[in-house]
């Protein structure tokens, strides 16, 4: 028969507790070490992952919208509401060298209508003296058209005032449509008061449209010494032009222009540039000058980087944006090797000119 053997504690004390050992003590801090680091490169991996996502995308949204700003206002470029701008051809406008766009005056700016898109080739950085810190050996592409919308309409900009607007007329009677003289068949103008003409009844105000001059081009910096190449465009207003950013990221832009040589409204030619093209130049007149009346479509090349350099990356790799004025690829390489680029391209008809000439 066992016997119980009970074990007394003095009144006033506790057993005493077995705690841990300074091994395990160690062992629990190395192995809660081990999975904080494992966390700590989980979570640096994502984070790298995340932010080289949120700069592809980034990069794909500003090629992407450049590309929409551009051909939005190619596809629109010549267009004058009712009035055919080749009919102004016949009045001798045309110089033996291109319209000036930084002329803010009235008489040229009407005198330059017909050249509806005009474009300058790998560009010196003083090319145009109403722009600033353009980038050296891009391209600058000029539109000029008048704005879809009257002015009046509901969700339609008006004329600040002092700026250029744009009036035809529909009235057949002497003094205007009936008129052989084309300078009665439209106003553009800053003066408020000469816009006079008619709608088809002859009594009627013919509605106003706000005129469009624009200038793209490719800056150095976004903001003065920051070295972000950025999209840009100057616009005419009240008798100068005011520049906006359009698109950060965009360090070349590059065009060839799709020439009509037959007068069927779809381009038989491309050339980087039409002052080139047959053996045009300075000394030719006025044939150079007409070659861009006869633009109805352009390719649009674009090439972006990221916003911040990519560490760990070297870019060694030559782009191709189209071909220059001789045939030659347009290449571009030995660019900043930190930073993740790519080209987007797109071939824009100029819907006015193109469907004039075709009609």
């Amino acid at each position: 028969m066992r016997t119980r053997t009970s074990t007394i504690v003095p009144s006033g004390k506790r057993p005493a507790q077995r705690g841990m050992s300074l091994v395990e003590l160690m062992v629990a801090i190395a192995i809660g070490a081990l999975i904080v680091a494992a966390m700590a490169v989980l979570f640096a991996n994502n984070s790298r992952s995340r932010s080289a996502t949120e700069r592809a995308s980034r990069q794909m949204e500003n090629g992407r919208y450049a590309l929409e700003v551009l051909r939005n206002d190619l596809f629109h470029a010549g267009y004058y509401g009712e009035l055919d701008p080749a009919g102004l051809l016949a009045t001798g406008v045309l110089t033996t060298t291109k319209p000036d766009p930084c002329a803010t005056d009235v008489g040229s700016v009407q005198s330059a209508m017909p050249v509806y898109v005009q474009g300058y080739d790998d560009v010196a950085a003083t090319t145009l003296t109403c722009l600033n810190d353009v980038k050296a050996g891009t391209d600058v592409v000029v539109v000029r058209r008048v704005s879809g919308c009257v002015v009046g309409a509901a969700g339609c900009a008006g004329v600040p005032a002092g700026a250029a607007a744009f009036q035809t007329s529909a009235c057949s009677n002497a003094t205007e449509l009936g008129s052989a003289d084309i300078a009665n068949h439209y106003r553009l103008d800053t003066d408020a008061t000469v816009f006079t003409l008619k709608l088809r009844d002859c009594t009627t105000v013919a509605p106003k449209r706000r005129y469009v001059l624009r200038i793209y081009y490719v800056a150095n910096n976004d903001r003065a010494g920051d070295g972000v190449p950025t999209l840009k465009f100057a616009e005419l207003g009240a008798g100068a032009f005011a520049t906006s950013s359009l698109v950060q990221g965009v360090e070349n832009l590059q065009l060839e222009y799709g020439l009509d040589t037959d007068g069927n409204g779809d381009a038989d030619v491309y050339t980087a540039n039409p002052d080139l093209y047959l053996g045009c130049g300075a000394a030719t007149p006025p044939t150079c000058v007409v070659n861009w009346t006869s633009v109805v479509s352009a390719k649009v090349f674009v090439l972006t980087r990221s916003i911040d350099i990519t560490p760990g990356y070297v870019d060694a790799k030559t782009y191709v944006l189209g071909r220059k004025a001789n045939g030659d690829a347009n290449e571009f390489s030995g660019l900043d090797p930190g930073y993740k680029r790519r080209v987007f391209q797109e071939v824009v008809r100029l819907q006015n000119p193109s469907g004039r000439r075709g009609s």
